[in-house]
């Protein structure tokens, strides 16, 4: 193993993996360090599944990004050969006018996405399996679906090995030591040099950067996911969509039925505040767990309701204003700090991998990034 590289990832993860595979694509020297083996289920990848949808509650200026990172899934899949993404439709339901759902159709509106505006009583009447009160309303992207999350991490990974890329997995970063010509990382197998580094380190990345005196407000929230037994008929993912259904307090999200995997879902809102060193990652230890997401189905989704199945623990790592940070370090420029998705990140990481082999080998991206710089803080 060599003991300099061109670059060196810290933490490949749904970002990192990403990116390694397109700065190996660049030509670049690229080594990859994870304290596990990812795919794995200790940062926020894990759980088989992710939504992508491209009209955006969250800002238009996101629309963009998604859009690309869309092409890109799909260029993934036909060159590894993975499959990656099911579409099958996204459903979004809201009360009618509130800011999320509104800036959703204006995003769609700016973009001309198709985007199907449906009342309460056309959801009920397109799928029989989930209740709407009056005064929602429904958006339906019939273009887009759902991510097979750690498939998509394996593909990257093999075609980055591929390209060259080296890993070193199971090994530990226990310090960084930066200087103008690039940085010296310290791992629990040896030290390794490299002219520019990428730090994406999730859930951790709090408190590694400490370690280089630089402190960011990222904020490791545990969440969980579960699936649940139901009326195949009416969850199967042939018949229904991924969903996300805002409450006035309450954020849901889930996806259908894959092969008989029961309907899967999670809350998007609420969750510990945690470290992620000791977190409990025991799905049902708090009843909650269970209790959040089992209480919603038995109103609104009653015939997925059934025997819970299986559950699983992830972490958010949430910014304060829950977007995300992709920046270069003022005084070491040669230093990428790619973190804080706030749960609602992966669906991106194909067009952030890109964005960092730009950022590594021009200096500047081609897309705006400005709404995710460091400074804001």
């Amino acid at each position: 193993m060599k003991k300099h590289y061109d670059v060196i990832v810290v933490g490949a993860g749904s970002m990192g993996m990403s990116a390694g595979y397109y700065l190996t694509k660049k030509g670049l020297n690229v080594l990859l360090i994870d304290a596990y083996d990812p795919p794995h289920t200790y940062g926020s990848h894990h759980g088989d599944t992710r939504i992508i949808r491209h009209a955006y509650g969250e800002g238009r200026q996101y629309v963009q990004l998604v859009l690309r990172a869309q092409e890109l899934w799909d260029q993934l899949a036909e060159e590894s050969g993975y499959s990656l993404f099911a579409k099958t439709g996204v459903l979004c339901i809201g009360p009618q006018h509130t800011p999320f759902m509104d800036e959703m159709i204006a995003s769609a509106n700016e973009f001309s996405l198709p985007l199907e505006i449906l009342s309460h009583d056309e959801i009920r009447y397109r799928w029989r399996g989930i209740f709407v009160p009056e005064g929602f309303i429904g958006c339906f992207e019939k273009r887009a679906g759902v991510l097979f999350s750690e498939e998509c991490l394996r593909a990257y990974r093999q075609l980055a090995l591929s390209n060259g890329a080296e890993f070193l997995v199971n090994t530990v970063v226990e310090k960084i030591d930066l200087d103008s010509q690039g940085a010296t990382i310290h791992t629990t197998e040896g030290a390794f040099t490299a002219d520019q580094v990428m730090i994406s380190t999730g859930a951790w990345t709090k408190k590694l950067l400490k370690k280089i005196h630089i402190d960011v407000p990222l904020q490791p929230v545990r969440k969980t996911v579960a699936w649940f037994e139901c009326d195949e008929q009416l969850y199967d993912a042939h018949v229904f969509p991924a969903f996300s259904y805002n409450l006035s307090d309450e954020n849901y999200y889930g996806f259908p039925s894959f092969a008989g995997s029961g309907l899967k879902i999670g809350r998007h809102d609420q969750g510990k505040q945690v470290d992620p060193d000791t977190v409990s990652r025991e799905f049902g230890l708090y009843s909650e767990d269970e209790g959040d997401v089992r209480k919603f189905l038995e109103t609104f989704m009653p015939q997925a309701a059934g025997k819970c199945k299986a559950g699983k623990v992830c972490l958010y790592t949430l910014t304060p204003d829950r977007h995300f940070i992709i920046d270069q370090l003022p005084d070491f420029p040669h230093i990428k700090i790619v973190t804080g998705f706030s749960g609602h990140g992966f669906k991106f990481a194909s067009v952030i991998g890109e964005i960092v082999s730009e950022l590594v080998t021009k200096g500047k991206s081609s897309y705006d990034i400005s709404m995710f710089s460091l400074d804001r803080f």
